[in-house]
């Protein structure tokens, strides 16, 4: 009985996650976020067979792949979390190496060391859960660091969901893995496990139906369109955006080392939550940092564009502004202006 309920489980949450894994490559393939979540969502349909079916020997060449991609997914996870949080994260090419290194012990140990009994089938287990518990826990590190700096309320509920329930499931598989006596009950802890998974997914999946994919899966180097059109502004809106502008033009309270959103908050006397709204759906920005960045570029423009300061430092200029060192300045502003500041300086030069 128990088994059927297992079957039944991993063919419907597996069915769920292709889905989604399709629309969202179909939607959101041209950004990082959106590509990382479709390969998560494919290696958890993969997790989601190999669950349903068990490990029993021999293990097929085909089944044994399931298990590695499955294996292999904790650091898609990883990964996958941090293009959530940080919408200028691309994945570079040393990202491959941890889950090709995973992969690769997954298929060592389903295809040569159990078979050959060079290693306890157990043994492998706990030690593939000590890394997935690694990569949880890279996860959730960055979803505490980057949560403050999201502007975009419904993708910071959502992005805590995701990342939580997931890494909660995790820590569930991890500690069944090393805490269970080899002689408990693997068809319950199976059934549990499976359903855990889809009542995970659906959730998931429900959440993201009732969002835009364009809130999750946007690029934001760049202000996007307002979301509320002036003409729609209240009063009280137009006044704190009044204010805060004084601030970054007058003040240059930009260039004060370690401002957050909430000191700039409790300076302007209002709630956190209306600030953010507030440069989220007037101004355009996604992210705290990239306001504070442009504000510290525009003004770092100014100065290289200027001839007056054609012999100050770049990186003067750069500390001026507010940044506390050269390489956050330089690829800041790359991203902003598609030139190096030692660039912009020439360009500028050339045409005075």
């Amino acid at each position: 009985m128990l088994s059927q309920i297992n079957l039944a489980l991993g063919a419907g949450t597996t069915t769920l996650l292709l889905l989604l894994a399709a629309l969202l490559f179909r939607d959101f393939r041209t950004v990082t976020a959106g590509r990382l979540g479709s390969a998560f969502a494919l290696g958890s349909a993969a997790h989601a067979v190999t669950a349903a079916s068990g490990f029993t020997l021999p293990v097929t060449p085909w089944h044994a792949a399931l298990i590695a991609v499955s294996t292999g997914n904790v650091v898609v996870f990883w990964l996958f979390a941090r293009a959530l949080f940080d919408d200028a994260f691309e994945v570079r090419g040393w990202y491959v190496a941890p889950w090709a290194a995973v992969v690769t012990l997954s298929l060592s140990n389903c295809l040569v060391l159990v078979p050959a009994q060079i290693l306890d089938p157990r043994t492998f287990a706990i030690a593939i859960s000590v890394i997935s518990l690694v990569f949880v826990a890279f996860a959730v590190g960055q979803t505490i660091a980057s949560w403050s700096t999201d502007l975009v309320e419904e993708r910071r509920r959502l992005r805590v969901f995701v990342v939580v329930a997931t890494a909660v499931y995790a820590g569930f598989n991890a500690a069944a893995q090393i805490f269970l006596p080899a002689n408990g009950s693997p068809s319950v802890i199976s059934s549990v496990n499976a359903a855990i998974l889809a009542v995970l997914v659906i959730a998931i999946a429900v959440s993201l139906m009732r969002i835009k994919g364009e809130t999750i899966f946007a690029p934001a180097q760049k202000p996007v369109a307002p979301a509320v059109a002036p003409s729609e502004t209240s009063a009280s809106d137009r006044k704190l955006l009044g204010a805060l502008m004084r601030l970054m033009s007058d003040e240059r309270i930009y260039r004060h080392e370690g401002i957050t959103i909430g000191m700039l908050a409790t300076k302007l006397a209002v709630p956190e939550y209306r600030l953010r709204r507030l440069i989220n759906q007037q101004l355009g920005y996604r992210n705290f940092n990239v306001f504070l960045n442009n504000h510290r570029i525009e003004e770092a423009k100014a100065a290289l564009a200027d001839p007056s300061q054609a012999e100050v430092p770049v990186i003067t200029i750069a500390m001026d502004a507010g940044f506390q060192s050269l390489g956050p300045f330089n690829r800041a502003f790359k991203a902003t202006t598609g030139v190096t500041p030692t660039e912009y300086r020439r360009l500028n030069e050339a045409r005075a």
